[in-house]
């Protein structure tokens, strides 16, 4: 039923302060309006009454979207994935139980958004256990100076969140590391760092460059086997949301485009990723 409504969404970042501009001229409903929607949702699936709920709070994930720039993914897929919590929470509010939409829906649409930095980020990587996750998304927050954080502070932040000592000093190190140039950055010698003079030479073992070669070449292999497996909607999907350098497919872009909604391009994108990893593997 919720994949029936129709959104406005950031088709590129260009029209990220035009869709923003969109959203914050929806009127905000009172609590009136709202129940009476609501009931009617629940009561006779009244497909409009769901899209005037959801329209009322697009600027509420705008909101808690901008909140995760820091992670450094694009605000229109933060926006996107918030939406779709958004929807989720429509679905099961009950506005029988005294609590207003906008707090009901503040927990779905983080829990997707969560998701989909967990999915997406290079470093999140690492945040596999419950720990570990409430470590990344509290960590930056809950310090009070750029610096290091020192020994009381990790002991405190530890048993704020319920964590060892230990897992927060490795969490910090993680989220505090940077890129840094082969080459060095400096023009003095002295004062540059250049990683690169300190990596074996790699001709020193013929062995290990042949089977680096050799791994190299299977994986590639592979990778194009794996794809040529798909069939054509899933292959175009994969490739055009992971394998593009310039500018990578939205959600909502795909979906748009074969005419299904943003979670069906998702079942799909999930289901190819999974086959191609087992291909790859294998």
């Amino acid at each position: 039923m919720m994949q029936a409504l129709s959104l406005p969404v950031p088709t590129a970042v260009g029209s990220i302060d035009e869709y923003i501009q969109a959203v914050n001229r929806i009127p905000l409903l009172d609590e009136k309006r709202e129940r009476e929607l609501a009931l009617r949702l629940r009561d006779d699936d009244d497909i409009d009454a769901a899209r005037e709920l959801v329209m009322s709070h697009l600027r509420l994930v705008v909101a808690i979207a901008r909140g995760y720039l820091g992670y450094g993914l694009p605000h229109a897929d933060l926006i996107q994935e918030g939406n779709i919590g958004l929807m989720k929470a429509v679905k099961r509010f009950d506005p029988t139980r005294g609590v207003r939409l906008v707090s009901f829906a503040i927990h779905w649409i983080k829990a997707e958004i969560h998701e989909y930095i967990v999915r997406n980020w290079r470093l999140v990587k690492i945040a596999t256990t419950k720990a570990q996750r409430k470590l990344f998304f509290n960590l930056r927050s809950l310090k009070t100076s750029t610096g290091t954080l020192n020994r009381d502070e990790v002991q405190a932040m530890a048993t704020h969140l319920g964590v060892k000592p230990e897992e927060v000093v490795e969490m910090e190190t993680r989220l505090s590391g940077r890129d840094m140039p082969l080459e060095g950055s400096g023009d003095d010698e002295d004062e540059s760092f250049a990683p690169i003079a300190y990596l074996p030479d790699p001709g020193a073992e013929p062995s290990e460059a042949l089977e680096q070669a050799e791994q190299a070449r299977l994986y590639d292999s592979g990778l194009r086997d794996a794809l040529a497996s798909l069939d054509d909607r899933s292959r175009d999907i994969v490739r055009r949301r992971w394998l593009v350098e310039d500018k990578s497919a939205t959600l909502h872009e795909l979906a748009a485009e074969y005419g299904v909604s943003a979670e069906r391009i998702r079942q799909i994108e999930a289901r190819a990723m999974q086959k191609m990893r087992g291909l790859i593997a294998a």
